[in-house]
């Protein structure tokens, strides 16, 4: 099977500083990574440059049919509409509903006709489980709402791969885990999420593939070096 992302011998740095070197690793469509290692360990800045945020400093890195390496920045809006990003503090228009907040995006990125941006919107609504919240203000939402809208929003141009920086990081447990749920079925749908944490204890819950920033490196570790730390 072939990656959808790859990093080959990268180097990543924030602010002239490296952050990440060495980095090799590859993830396969439908695969869904968690991300984790203390703060400031790099994972934020390895999303930021799997979004062409951050440039990469040395080596290759791919994601999906973009070198990003080589990407010119007149391509980068075509990766990142090709990318679905969820982050933690949700980012949501609060002067407008939940269908204002995902209309807004869906003509940001060149839809045009209403019964079309209608239709999808209600279709993601349905796939997090929010389609009667449809005209509710961000601020009437509880915090897992909010950010399963977040979620709804990452997917509303269909991206093959979705990025969550901490997307429970603000909520509590039980919001945690309906957004984890939200998370696996995209993945079981046949998309690529990678995920950055902390929140060890639902790696143990929702176990999946983990790779850890520590060190300035990128290893793949297993379920019971995860305990450990705990």
């Amino acid at each position: 099977m072939s990656a959808i992302i790859s990093f080959q011998d990268a180097s990543i740095a924030r602010e002239d500083l490296v952050v990440l070197s060495q980095v090799n690793f590859s993830i396969n469509k439908g695969e869904f990574v968690y991300l984790i290692g203390k703060v400031g360990s790099g994972k934020s800045s390895l999303i930021k440059t799997m979004t062409a945020e951050i440039p990469l400093l040395q080596g290759d890195a791919k994601v999906q049919d973009f070198n990003l390496k080589k990407i010119k920045s007149k391509h980068i809006p075509a990766l990142r509409r090709s990318l679905g990003v969820v982050f933690q503090d949700f980012q949501l228009l609060s002067d407008r509903n939940v269908q204002e907040n995902l209309r807004f995006v869906l003509k940001a990125t060149g839809w045009k006709k209403k019964l079309e941006i209608d239709h999808r919107i209600n279709e993601v609504l349905e796939m997090v489980h929010l389609s009667d919240k449809l005209l509710k203000m961000p601020q009437q939402l509880s915090g897992g709402e909010q950010q399963r809208v977040v979620i709804a929003r990452a997917l509303l141009n269909n991206p093959e791969v979705i990025l969550a920086d901490e997307p429970t990081g603000n909520l509590d447990p039980e919001s945690s885990d309906r957004v984890m749920q939200t998370l696996m079925n995209i993945s079981k749908d046949g998309r690529t999420v990678v995920m950055a944490t902390h929140n060890y204890p639902l790696l143990k819950k929702y176990p999946a593939r983990v790779l850890k920033c520590e060190d300035g490196h990128i290893n793949e570790v297993q379920e019971e070096a995860i305990e450990f730390e705990i």
